[in-house]
């Protein structure tokens, strides 16, 4: 998608009359539209481009060159082939990128309020509710409560909640007692509070683990079945919405006040409509991989009983409450960012 740039031809400095002077300023004119159209963005994701938020990255791309009559270009640059997550953000801060899109759950410290949103459990909505309310979220609270201070924010989104992927069924915490289960580190402690035995392991070496039975299961949104082909070495998943994961799609704050305003507006524009856009895509996405599973492979989800339900969120607040305290310890609102953040999810479940 990149956009040949072409260099105007420059007027040499001349003695001219007064009969050439409104071409000259003619030429003038056309040249700085000409520079002003020349636009280009570098865009950074860590992960590969089939992912949802590579296709998201995509999308924008796509949608800001169009909207824009082609004055702006995007280069995207997925799989971390410019920055990787350990330094997307201070990527985009230094210049490398102009745009930088990763998880923030990877930079805890740096995010701890904006966090909440993917840390606690038990929230029951599905990707476009989750990025809807993250986006306002975004709008509603001061950057700086959210870290977010430094950059200019184009969207956000979120995974749908982490569902445990086992070999064998688990409906119950007993059934759970002492299964090795690969885990993104948010989900440590709640595996753990539910008997299990988290083990840390990156994406790229989860799917030899399966394979290899050195593990019994993962936690994890539902379409790495089909598209991490994960269904070959898990029969089963559990219907209970663990932690999830906060996107951020963050420009470097000087890039974005050099910009000129009607791309400023377009890019504004696009901001909610990439939320949805994202998370309409992974819930359709998700049903796709799940029909896939059970058809090719034979896996089953598992609902569990009310009673059982509730034994599972018994077991798992007070990791809540202790996260909520950790960061209301820290100055920040916890407290009036989870209360927003159950309304917005009521408001967004409403049909």
């Amino acid at each position: 998608m990149t956009q040949q740039t072409t260099t105007p031809t420059l007027i040499p400095r001349r003695r001219l009359g007064a009969a050439c002077l409104g071409a000259v300023l003619a030429g003038s004119l056309a040249m700085s539209q000409a520079q002003a159209s020349d636009i280009t963005l570098n865009y950074a994701f860590f992960a590969p481009a089939q992912t949802f938020p590579a296709v998201q990255m995509e999308h924008w791309a796509e949608e800001l060159e169009r909207r824009t009559d082609g004055r702006v270009s995007v280069n995207t640059f997925p799989g971390g082939t410019l920055l990787t997550a350990g330094n997307m953000y201070d990527g985009v801060q230094s210049g490398v990128a102009d745009i930088g899109l990763s998880a923030t759950s990877y930079e805890p410290a740096r995010f701890p309020l904006l966090n909440l949103a993917g840390s606690l459990t038990g929230n029951d909505v599905d990707s476009t509710v989750a990025s809807r309310v993250i986006y306002d979220l975004i709008q509603e609270f001061p950057a700086d409560q959210l870290g977010l201070e430094d950059f200019k924010v184009i969207t956000a989104f979120t995974s749908e909640p982490g569902y445990l992927h086992s070999r064998s069924p688990v409906a119950s915490l007993e059934a759970l007692q002492g299964q090795e289960i690969r885990v993104p580190g948010d989900a440590t402690e709640v595996l753990e509070a539910l008997g299990g035995v988290p083990v840390g392991l990156n994406q790229a070496e989860t799917g030899e683990a399966l394979q290899a039975g050195v593990v019994d299961g993962y936690v994890g949104s539902r379409e790495t079945l089909m598209d991490l082909q994960y269904a070959r070495s898990v029969q089963y998943v559990t219907d209970y919405p663990l932690t999830n994961v906060v996107f951020v799609a963050a420009m470097n704050r000087q890039r974005w006040e050099s910009l000129p305003e009607d791309v400023q507006r377009v890019i504004d524009e696009l901001g909610a409509e990439m939320a949805h856009f994202a998370g309409d895509y992974l819930d359709s996405h998700i049903e796709e991989s799940l029909s896939w599973a059970a058809e090719e492979h034979g896996v089953e989800t598992l609902t569990l009983s009310d009673e059982e339900a509730a034994r599972w969120a018994e077991h798992l607040a007070p990791i809540n409450e202790a996260r909520l305290a950790e960061v209301a310890e820290m100055g920040l609102p916890a407290a009036a960012f989870h209360e927003r953040m159950q309304a917005l999810s009521e408001h967004y479940r409403q049909p």
